[in-house]
């Protein structure tokens, strides 16, 4: 699986002989490739008009580009806006709150994030072609798709240290500009026009998966929390600046603790892990249908439902596992 930003093509159709030779290398003799564009077709052809675009057909006739647009940008600030605000919001009846719920159209972001995930590594597994997935500056719904596609696929990505690899590689050293997207919380009144909660929709997608298959994550809910947490406000460096080049000229390494060190502390390592957790090493797909894509109660109801008794059901569930 390769990611990358959009092709330059711009108006004129421009060609780039490197790139279709670097494209060219990936597919053996006979093979065929998938280019997954999380662009709509009209926004692709949109930005061939400042210079962007897609591959064409005819400079790379062995790859088949697939069209799967994915929200990025503002819409998706105000959908998680707009959920929160309903989440919070008690004075409603049910069936209103169905209605604000349904209109937030946050769930419908998370079934779309899962859905082209499991396309990229249905063309992987089943198909066994290779995929190249880009957006328009590849770090944001490229990086979104590339990464749920590997919890899906590999088993490793699914351990906690294998997870961390993963945010690490396919997050922060890939150049999510956390800075912008998370710059501030959905409470704040301020609409700025950078900001978008793509690395939350990430953990919600997740967190669907958790729940989806309840033994095959080495992590557990409280990892996901610490993890939007820490990408809005930390004490930590990980996720601070919007690249590697910030990081360096910051010089984040050197002044700042990482989350990951702190994470994997014996004494803090165990509050992070799912005691129901069992190796497996088959692929698990995930079910995308609407009944099956649910609320993630855990975060968006936390600080006006208590979780007593989900924390004591857990603290049960380990010393049941302990005492086998």
């Amino acid at each position: 699986m390769l990611r990358s930003s959009q092709p330059l093509t711009g108006p004129n159709r421009k060609r780039c002989r490197e790139d279709e030779m670097l494209l060219g290398t990936v597919l053996d003799e006979g093979e065929r490739g998938f280019i997954i564009d999380t662009r709509s077709a009209q926004a692709a052809k949109q930005a061939r008009m400042t210079g962007g675009g897609t591959e064409p057909k005819s400079s790379y006739p062995r790859w088949r580009r697939l069209h799967r647009p994915l929200e990025r940008g503002r819409p998706l600030q105000e959908s998680f806006i707009k959920l929160v605000e309903a989440c919070n919001d008690t004075s409603i009846n049910m069936d209103r709150w169905l209605s604000r719920l349904e209109s937030c159209r946050w769930l419908s972001h998370v079934k779309a994030a899962l859905s082209t995930a499991c396309l990229a590594a249905q063309c992987m597994d089943r198909e066994e072609a290779s995929v190249l997935v880009h957006g328009a500056e590849g770090t944001d719904t490229t990086l979104l798709v590339t990464a749920l596609a590997q919890v899906i696929l590999d088993p490793s990505c699914r351990t906690l240290v294998g997870f961390q690899g993963l945010l690490e590689r396919e997050w922060i050293e890939a150049g999510h500009p956390f800075h912008l997207r998370c710059a501030r919380s959905a409470y704040s009144h301020a609409r700025l026009k950078q900001e978008a909660p793509l690395f939350l929709l990430f953990l919600d997608c997740v967190w669907q998966l958790s729940r989806q298959f309840p033994f095959s994550l080495e992590f557990g809910e409280h990892l996901l929390l610490t993890l939007f947490d820490n990408a809005y406000a930390s004490d930590y460096g990980t996720f601070l600046c919007n690249n590697e080049k910030e990081r360096c000229l910051c010089k984040v390494k050197e002044t700042t603790h990482s989350l990951w060190a702190w994470l994997n502390q014996p004494g803090e390592k165990k509050k992070y892990l799912n005691p129901l957790y069992s190796h497996n090493a088959l692929v698990i797909w995930p079910s995308v249908e609407p009944q099956s894509i649910q609320l993630w109660q855990g975060l968006f109801f936390r600080w006006i439902r208590s979780s007593q008794y989900l924390d004591e059901a857990w603290a049960e569930i380990e010393r049941l596992v302990e005492g086998n």
